[in-house]
């Protein structure tokens, strides 16, 4: 499948693009390879090819573009853009595909993305896991020199404009990411999905981490003598794949979320919920890590799912068990271990057993529903007493707990809405604040034409500040607050929201609560009512 990947770089000599392109460097520390005599060596087989450079090479064409425009002159600024396109090793051999015909598809690729920036093109033969992928390196300057059509991701005027900057934004790398689908697509290669991202969420940072220790493993291994070689080469894991192994052995047992968290905590992690999402926290961290970082296997909805596959499985292997004379079963029972695990909290739904029967549950599931069912006849109506004892109270109990619901809900939402207007009011306020010593320098301008020469030059940062000055205007902000009071502010909302969260939390489970109590009273009069029919039809 191919992958798109993007790194920007400040990094002010444009020849080290160029060099990294076209000699051999380490995969590990990325310094380049040197031969027996300290010289630089060549890559064995690559193409490359520069765009709108004209007869200069790629470094001098873009130094001497920034210096014509006045920019990238700052040690902050971000002078080139490097994305690369990572074919399917499987596509050299399935699908035809070669370092001529990537190196041609990388070049209509950057001429259409890329239009009016100097860029050099670079194809490789393989990757540097030795994989066999082959792979296309496009660095653009990041100044443009030319006026371009306005292309979907574009969301400025300047992003059009000659001697503006190249913005790499979330809706461009979305864009990319489908024009490369779209590409893989029309030429028949292999491709997946680059929008939804991979189930294991193994970043870059995590993916070079275990590359290296396998690779300290490995050279550790070799360094052994023979006869202390091991049976088999050692696996090297990060501590988000321990973590992942450890939570998974929990899943493997667990039958309910309460056993789940406490398996896990005899190995030192701890389960965290809040609003709705799980994170983990290992005893070698303040900061748990929330579940989307490991991976959709671990978050609420697929532990939850597995949590009660694994509960249905365990309710039938405990039906199917034979039972042991009185006697046997008093014995084994003195002997049996305290159970430590937590049982579900509260009042859950009574099952019907008809309709399972109907879908096709065995009797094991239908013994273990019977019981369940007992159970929670038994919470039902020590349950119906706290609310009342007849219908209407309890629908009166039901109206109050959703009416309440709803205000800690409309609290929440108001909440929301005060933080994102702060968050909005704060960029604004700092994209303005950034403008500042343009506009200085407009004031500072003595002549007409010297202030309309001077806004050309710098019209990107007006835009910016015109865009910022309607802003406020139009939400009637007439003094600027400062970004240290805003901070101040979203900070303090976001306490006041997580604080109401846990009162909006249980305020949710008494609704639930009170809604399984009605549906489970109504199952257990409807099936009154059919026993007396039963009993009215026998005699």
């Amino acid at each position: 499948m191919a992958t798109f990947k993007h790194i920007s770089s400040k990094n002010a000599d444009y020849g080290a693009a160029e060099q990294y392109l076209t000699f051999e460097h380490d995969e590990f520390t990325m310094k380049p390879t040197l031969d027996e005599n300290g010289r630089l060596m060549l890559r064995e087989d690559y193409r490359i090819a520069t765009l709108n450079c004209g007869d200069e090479d790629f470094a001098v064409a873009c130094m001497r573009s920034n210096l014509r425009y006045g920019k990238n002159q700052k040690r902050e600024d971000v002078k080139s853009h490097h994305y690369i396109i990572s074919f399917d090793p499987r596509d050299a051999v399935d699908n035809g595909l070669t370092v001529d015909r990537a190196q041609a598809l990388g070049e209509e690729f950057c001429r259409k993305q890329f239009p009016g920036h100097q860029a050099i093109v670079c194809t490789h033969p393989d990757g540097h896991n030795h994989s066999g992928n082959i792979h296309v390196h496009i660095v653009i300057n990041s100044l443009r020199i030319a006026e371009v059509p306005f292309l979907p991701y574009m969301d400025r005027p300047a992003d059009t404009r000659a001697g503006c900057k190249h913005r790499c934004t979330d809706a461009a790398m979305e864009y990319f990411k489908a024009e490369v689908m779209e590409l893989c697509h029309r030429e028949n290669l292999y491709q997946i999905d680059l929008l939804h991202g991979s189930k294991s969420r193994i970043t870059e940072r995590e993916y070079w981490a275990q590359r290296k220790g396998q690779a300290k493993l490995d050279k550790e291994a070799a360094a052994l003598p023979a006869e202390e070689q091991p049976a088999k080469p050692t696996k090297f894991e990060t501590d988000k794949e321990k973590l992942r192994q450890a939570i998974r052995t929990a899943l493997s047992s667990a039958t309910s979320y309460g056993e789940f968290a406490a398996v896990l905590l005899q190995q030192g992690v701890t389960v965290k919920e809040s609003r709705g999402r799980l994170s983990y926290l290992t005893p070698d961290r303040t900061k748990p890590i929330t579940a989307r970082k490991l991976g959709d296997d671990f978050d609420r909805a697929a532990v939850l799912a597995l949590l009660e596959q694994n509960a249905h499985r365990a309710a039938e292997q405990t039906a199917t068990v034979p039972e042991y004379p009185r006697n046997i079963r008093e014995r084994l029972q003195g002997k049996k271990a305290v159970q430590t695990t937590p049982e579900k909290d509260g009042i859950q739904r009574m099952v019907d057993r008809a309709a399972k029967r109907a879908e096709g549950k065995g009797a094991g599931y239908d013994r273990w529903a019977a019981v369940h069912n007992l159970k929670q006849m038994a919470a039902t109506v020590a349950a119906y007493g706290q609310y009342g004892y007849s219908p209407e109270e309890l629908d009166a109990a039901l109206v109050s707990a959703n009416a309440d619901l709803q205000d800690s809900t409309a609290k929440l939402k108001a909440l929301d809405a005060a933080i994102r207007e702060k968050k909005e009011l704060q960029t604004q306020v700092l994209a303005y604040a950034k403008t500042k010593p343009a506009r200085d320098g407009l004031k500072a301008q003595k002549t007409e034409k010297a202030r309309s020469t001077y806004r050309e030059r710098h019209e990107s940062d007006f835009i910016i500040a015109d865009a910022a000055a309607r802003y406020f205007r139009a939400h009637g902000v007439s003094k600027l607050p400062s970004h240290k009071a805003l901070q101040a502010e979203i900070e303090q909302l976001t306490a006041e929201k997580n604080a109401h969260y846990n009162e909006y939390r249980e305020k949710k489970a008494r609704v639930k609560e009170l809604h399984t109590v009605k549906s489970n009273l109504s199952q257990i009069l409807q099936g009154e009512k059919d026993r007396e029919k039963k009993h009215e039809h026998e005699r």
